[in-house]
């Protein structure tokens, strides 16, 4: 295992404003339903606004159309539970979408902005990643930063270890690296996922530097970040399958597992495995084989288990 230098500090961007985040959130999610999505009835051809009317809104949660306006308009001050719960249900949120609803209506206060803390990975989990033999497997932490990696993870995804700790992001890669690009077959729903996940965090975090400066980054950088950040989808992030197109061994179909580190909310375990017997399940025992040289192929890179 190696241990990897902390990052040097940066000025502080500002903040992201935590009433335009309520706002536009609320208005988007208005805007992905019709009346008749919601047993309401369509009445003339030409809306003036997509999906349904502040009034058809207020009317299915229980609340005036005044209330839920100022609402929306970022107001969420002294806004109760109750209220929040018939809005996202009148809104068919998902229970990420709820939660993210909760974390902008009712920001905790801070008295002032402390710096971030590093991150760093228990030396036990350090132990599991190196031991976890023919399994890709990674942590990560806040923002999406990639913090520990095993080898196996290295031969999939890319040396990590050879980059700045800056450049360790899952969305810095998704949007940035044409190699990570090329990894993921199905690159369009990798990076709404990615974004979706950044969406979730910055509910909960909206005054991390970090990630002011990193969304201020890919959006100028990036015009589809800056596409899929307006849309303000939020996604918690589960288990499924990515197909990836591997420079090496080439179609790998993998199923992942995320776990939740019971004594860090902002750190979870990826693990990533292949059906047994499969092609798949092959080319990683091929990849197992190589070792590191299988991650020095393409400028995505390959590295040993180390910490941020």
């Amino acid at each position: 295992m190696e241990a990897m230098d902390d990052q040097p500090e940066a000025a502080s961007p500002e903040p992201l404003d935590g009433r335009a985040e309520l706002s536009e959130f609320l208005r988007t999610r208005r805007a992905k339903l019709r009346p008749g999505d919601v047993g309401l009835p369509e009445f003339g051809r030409h809306r003036r606004v997509p999906g349904l009317r502040r009034e058809e809104l207020a009317q299915l949660a229980g609340v005036s159309v005044a209330y839920y306006t100022r609402l929306e308009q970022g107001n969420g001050r002294n806004v109760s539970a109750e209220v929040l719960d018939a809005i996202a249900r009148a809104l068919r949120l998902t229970d990420a979408e709820s939660a993210h609803l909760t974390h902008l209506a009712k920001p905790r206060h801070r008295k002032q902005r402390r710096p971030a803390r590093v991150q760093r990975v228990r030396k036990g989990l350090l132990y599991l990643l190196d031991s976890m033999d023919g399994i890709p497997a990674y942590v990560t932490g806040a923002r999406s930063d990639v913090l520990a990696w095993n080898p196996m993870a290295a031969a999939v995804f890319g040396d990590w270890g050879a980059l700045p700790p800056a450049e360790r992001n899952w969305a810095r890669l998704v949007f940035l690296s044409p190699a990570c690009r090329d990894l993921f077959v199905n690159w369009d729903a990798k990076a709404s996922d990615m974004v979706s996940y950044l969406r979730l965090y910055a509910g909960c975090h909206p005054e991390d530097p970090e990630l002011s400066a990193l969304v201020g980054e890919l959006s100028v950088k990036s015009d589809e970040f800056r596409r899929l950040w307006a849309t303000h989808n939020v996604k918690e992030k589960g288990h499924g399958v990515k197909l990836l197109r591997h420079p090496l061994v080439g179609e790998l179909t993998l199923s992942y597992e995320t776990l939740n580190l019971p004594d860090d909310g902002e750190q979870h375990l990826v693990t990533y495995h292949a059906e047994p017997g499969s092609e798949s399940a092959q080319s990683l025992r091929l990849l197992a084989s190589w070792g590191a040289d299988a991650g020095r192929v393409d400028e995505a890179g390959r590295g040993r288990a180390g910490e941020r």
